[in-house]
């Protein structure tokens, strides 16, 4: 497999800046990437070049997000919804009209609110810890989060400020990877989260994302509904360690998309820090089969 170059490109969309790593042919199979909390398209740094020889790969970070513009909380809505309209406009400004997925963490309710809107662009997903089910949800990480949820108060933000700390970041980067791949952790992977995450302005834009995550769950049953009337196919390359999105949410797939094709890996939260080369391995195979010739 031949190693090509990762393009670092900028694109103006609703008067905002947005970064994005491209990579592959213009004309191949498109896989849009979209990344979780509290990363950016740096996730993605090696899984890009291996599979840049055979798809169009184009990573964005989300507005707020990593080297994208991060307007103030006052001047943009910082709701999943907007975040959803912003990358479908993101689309629009690149071409891109068929597409797959890659979805993980908050990178999930984003991207299947686009499948939601226009499931005719969707040619697969593949799901990398990225949740649409309620029993994907870690009972002791998700509590803090469920309180602000809830109400949003001074006495549950505080909790939920620790997740962007850098300990906090760091825990979701080494939790459930077992001490034989621990080694293959880069520190500098949650170093360059929690210095952006650190940038002014990121505790309301946060606090406000993380407030209204309870709008995602609202729509499970819609997503759940797409997988059943799309039959879109569907690979889940999943980390069985991660506490925040767990292994049952994996499973449940194949509840709605019975040929759904699910792989538990001996990592965490952040699967690619580990296994990458077996996670693009996986995502060539599956691509290969589901979206040749798109």
């Amino acid at each position: 497999m031949s190693v090509l170059p990762v393009h670092h490109r900028t694109v103006t969309v609703r008067g905002h800046e947005i970064f994005y790593r491209e990579a592959g042919p213009a004309d191949a199979p498109v896989l849009l990437l979209l990344h979780g909390f509290p990363t950016s398209s740096h996730m993605f740094r090696d899984l890009l070049p291996r599979l840049a020889d055979r798809y169009r790969l184009i990573a964005p970070d989300h507005l707020g997000f990593g080297r994208s513009a991060a307007p103030d909380a006052a001047d943009f809505p910082y709701t999943f919804a907007g975040l959803a309209e912003l990358t479908s406009a993101f689309t629009e400004a690149l071409g891109l009209d068929r597409f797959a997925l890659y979805i993980q963490d908050y990178g999930a309710p984003i991207g299947l609110r686009l499948a939601l809107a226009h499931p005719e662009r969707i040619t697969a997903i593949v799901s990398q810890n990225g949740n649409a089910y309620e029993e994907g949800l870690g009972a002791e990480a998700w509590a803090p989060v469920l309180a602000l949820i809830a109400e949003r108060t001074p006495e549950t933000e505080e909790p939920v400020r620790a997740i962007r700390s850098l300990d906090g970041i760091r825990w979701q980067y080494e939790t459930g990877v077992p001490a034989e791949f621990r080694e293959l952790l880069s520190p500098d992977a949650w170093h360059h989260d929690a210095a952006l995450m650190s940038r002014e302005g990121q505790d309301a834009v946060q606090l406000g994302l993380i407030a209204d995550y309870g709008a995602n769950f609202a729509l499970y049953p819609a997503f759940q509904e797409y997988f059943r009337t799309s039959r879109v196919p569907l690979l889940a390359v999943w980390g069985e360690g991660d506490e925040v999105f767990v292994p049952a949410g994996a499973e449940a797939f194949r509840r709605d998309l019975p040929d759904a094709e699910i792989h538990l890996l001996p990592t965490g939260h952040f699967a690619l820090e580990t296994h990458a080369p077996r996670i693009a391995s996986l995502i060539d195979d599956f691509l290969t089969r589901h979206v040749k010739g798109e």
